[in-house]
């Protein structure tokens, strides 16, 4: 079993799945000296659903990044379904591999979970080998999802428990321009029918004090940024909070809004005077609805990922310069 599965993980790793040790891309080998490492979190955006990892958000970071600074390593540490929840795990994780800085990019699967209930999704440690030795198995994955495909023609029989979320489908990514366009409006609507689910229900109120001064509707999304913010400056790493394209569709496009204007207000507020700590927004950088862009309104093309790597690029540089200054 040890040996299919390396096998499995030598086949998908550079593809659209992950390496032995859980991450996408190649294995990062002892930190040299002068190296300066970014771990890149979030969910499946930044893991880059649908897409091979050389056409990823952070594989194209590195790529730009090294262009101009060839010591510069991006480790894409993000997984599918994951929130900000997931952020302090994954750094404690993966505290080995010495990141100097990280980018918490990650703000859809907490929007869509709506205010008063923010995901617990932590992938990785539901693999007891995983907890146990680090590396993380991929035989149970491709199994049961061949299987479901072989038995009902897709993959959402394995997840049971998301059926009344939207589902994206990889395949949407290799349609015609077309097709693209008469699937991405289906999810559209389906992403505007879970998101007025959520938000029917209240957010949680504000009962006690809290130190990061987040009391707004996404309190809680915002107290779980502040607290992985306050995990990594512990840590010694610098951070680059950065808001992901804005989701279409009027109220859940409004509620993205609100959501990210009360994280750059919590930042200006609570790391105003600590220079490691960035923020950035890309609410604007992209049109969703452009399928040479995302082909299903919310995951990224090549081109599409293409496009926030240039924007983080520069503020990426700017960090480094800083940490060696």
């Amino acid at each position: 079993m040890v040996a299919v599965d390396v096998r499995l993980h030598h086949k998908f790793e550079r593809g659209v799945l992950y390496n032995v040790w859980g991450y996408r891309g190649p294995t990062l080998g002892a930190k040299r000296r002068g190296d300066y490492r970014v771990a890149v979190l979030g969910g499946s955006a930044a893991f880059g659903f649908a897409v091979r990892y050389e056409e990823s958000m952070p594989a194209l970071l590195e790529e730009r990044i090294r262009q101009e600074q060839p010591s510069v390593r991006v480790v894409n540490l993000a997984f599918n379904s994951q929130g900000a929840y997931a952020f302090i795990p994954t750094m404690e994780d993966y505290a080995y591999l010495r990141a100097d800085a990280v980018v918490l990019y990650e703000n859809y699967n907490d929007l869509l979970s709506g205010p008063s209930q923010p995901t617990h999704e932590v992938f990785r440690r539901e693999s007891p080998v995983f907890r146990l030795t680090g590396y993380l198995p991929l035989f149970n994955i491709v199994a049961r999802e061949k299987a479901s495909v072989l038995l009902y023609g897709d993959t959402r029989a394995v997840y049971a428990a998301q059926h009344a979320q939207t589902v994206f489908t990889p395949g949407a990514a290799r349609k015609t321009s077309a097709a693209i366009l008469r699937s991405a409006a289906a999810i559209g609507e389906s992403l505007d029918r879970q998101f007025d689910r959520v938000v029917s229900q209240p957010a949680a109120p504000a009962t006690t004090p809290n130190a990061s001064g987040c009391d707004g509707t996404w309190r809680a999304y915002c107290e779980l940024v502040y607290g992985a913010i306050r995990w990594a400056r512990g840590h010694h790493m610098q951070v680059l909070v950065a808001t992901p394209p804005y989701l279409l569709g009027d109220r859940i496009r409004e509620a993205n809004i609100v959501q990210q204007r009360e994280i750059a207000d919590m930042i200006r507020r609570d790391f105003a005077t600590d220079a490691d700590v960035r923020y950035v927004n890309l609410g604007e950088t992209l049109d969703l609805a452009d399928p040479s862009l995302s082909f299903d309104r919310m995951h990224l093309t090549f081109e599409g990922n293409a496009r926030i790597a240039a924007a983080l690029a520069g503020p990426m540089l700017d960090l480094r310069t800083s940490h060696y200054n």
